[in-house]
């Protein structure tokens, strides 16, 4: 061993793999225990090979025991890029071993590439930071039109929009119902109150019907000079007086019954004695008036209304004058009218004169019959249709009237359109039963009836129509 080379200890010798073992290049064919070519292999039912290597690594030795083959077991070859270091290279189809250096080069060991630490960012919390934006007003796209429609479905007509005639209909009648309802509140609004109707002791109570007074008077406290001049009013004459009274019964049913009361009826005023009718009116107004009538007919009083000179013209003007039919002329410097005989339309100043007058042949009993039918005209004028459906008509008289007339304080302006409702068809006029003249302290006076003017107005009284034979025409 001293001095000797390793090399030459057949213990250090390094001996190349031989093919076929372990470790040691493949067999070439036809060599080594693989299978031979020239000859079949051995089936898997042949009782004479065994399967697998030897017990112990070791072929039995011959002559013990029957013959055995041994079929080595397949073996599942390394890859051939792997080779052992110390397994010896031969060449294909030689067996002559190949030296180090004529070795194939191993194949670079495929490995992940080298990582490099990332560093680590928080998430950004915050908005990112915002540029202004000018406003540009947005441009409506340009409308183009549609393409023809050939070859096109045709659409499907569009369903007709439904119109509602009705819900039309509706909002003009409310319209009309509202525009009515303000009308009639401005038109009661117009009327002026007096405290006409009072109470007082031993007043008679209530009777059917419904009964208003209806007075004229000479007051000329609203007019001007050139008014005076132009409805000849002949001045003011002192204390205000009546020049007309009518009492008005509407039944409940059957026609409205109009009497002219003449103003010089001699009848005896509560506190006053006897004395002339309309002197009532000058000594105590309107209450003491309404309290006279009331004892002197036997008649509750409900509704009054007063009416003056310029309020009289202005109705009469506003429905555009009153026809009135005269069998004779009419001529009274005094009232300024000059009227031939015959139909005729009245204006305000004329038809004013017509219901004053005394000119002529019965004086009184003359202006009571024109004064009825004069009222009778104006009525049926002011409630006919021409006047109603024309608002260019009913408006002027209606605020005419509520403003020209002097009303107790619990009538209303539907207490008058029920008046003038109730006189536009027939109504029966008269005038009290007459009993002659008489000369007394007060002056030349008219006596009633005693005979006829009671069954006259117990007749109304009872809600009746009063008897043909006391009538006066």
């Amino acid at each position: 061993m001293n001095g000797d080379d390793p090399r030459d200890d057949p213990r250090r010798r390094r001996v190349p793999p031989q093919a076929g073992r372990p470790g040691g290049p493949p067999l070439p064919p036809g060599r080594g225990n693989g299978p031979r070519q020239d000859r079949p292999l051995p089936s898997g039912n042949d009782p004479t090979v065994r399967r697998g290597n030897p017990p112990g690594g070791r072929m039995p030795p011959p002559g013990d025991g029957p013959t055995v083959r041994y079929n080595p077991a397949p073996r599942r070859e390394p890859p051939a890029s792997h080779i052992e270091p110390t397994q010896v290279l031969h060449r294909d189809g030689r067996g002559e071993p190949l030296a180090y250096s004529q070795m194939p080069p191993e194949q670079p060991r495929r490995h992940a590439p080298p990582q490099r630490p990332v560093p680590h960012r928080e998430p950004v919390r915050h908005a990112p930071t915002q540029r202004p934006v000018p406003h540009h007003d947005a441009i409506p796209p340009r409308r183009t039109p549609p393409p023809p429609d050939a070859g096109r479905q045709a659409r499907p007509p569009r369903r007709p929009r439904r119109r509602h005639p009705f819900r039309w209909l509706m909002l003009i009648v409310v319209a009309l119902i509202v525009g009515l309802i303000a009308a009639v509140i401005h038109l009661d609004n117009s009327l002026t109150r007096i405290p006409a109707l009072t109470s007082y002791s031993d007043r008679i109570g209530n009777t059917p019907g419904t009964n208003w007074l209806l007075v004229g008077s000479d007051g000329r406290g609203d007019l001007s000079t050139e008014q005076e001049q132009e409805l000849a009013t002949g001045g003011d004459t002192g204390p205000e007086r009546t020049d007309t009274i009518m009492l008005v019964h509407i039944p409940s049913s059957g026609p409205t019954t109009m009497v002219s009361l003449p103003r010089d009826s001699y009848v005896s005023i509560p506190g006053h004695g006897k004395d002339k009718l309309n002197a009532s009116f000058a000594l105590g107004g309107a209450p003491l008036l309404v309290q006279t009538v009331e004892i002197a007919t036997g008649l509750r009083i409900d509704h009054y209304a007063q009416i003056g000179f310029g309020g009289f013209a202005g109705v009469v003007d506003a429905l555009g004058g009153i026809e009135m039919c005269l069998d004779e002329p009419i001529v009274d410097p005094l009232a300024g009218l000059d009227l031939p005989a015959g139909c005729q339309e009245l204006s305000g100043p004329e038809a004013l004169g017509f219901v004053r007058t005394r000119a002529t042949p019965r004086a009184d009993v003359d202006r009571m019959n024109h004064q009825r039918l004069f009222m009778s005209a104006l009525l049926k004028k002011a409630t006919s249709m021409g006047t109603l459906a024309n608002p260019f008509a009913l408006w002027p008289m209606a605020t005419g009237v509520a403003g020209s007339l002097k009303v107790d304080d619990g009538d209303h302006i539907w207490n008058l359109a029920a008046l003038g409702w109730a006189m536009r068809g027939d109504t029966v006029t008269t005038s009290v039963p007459i009993g002659g003249f008489d000369d007394t302290d007060v002056g030349n006076v008219l006596l009633w009836d005693k005979s006829k003017a009671p069954g006259f107005f117990e007749a109304l009284a009872n809600d009746q129509q009063i008897p043909e034979n006391l009538l006066t025409r």
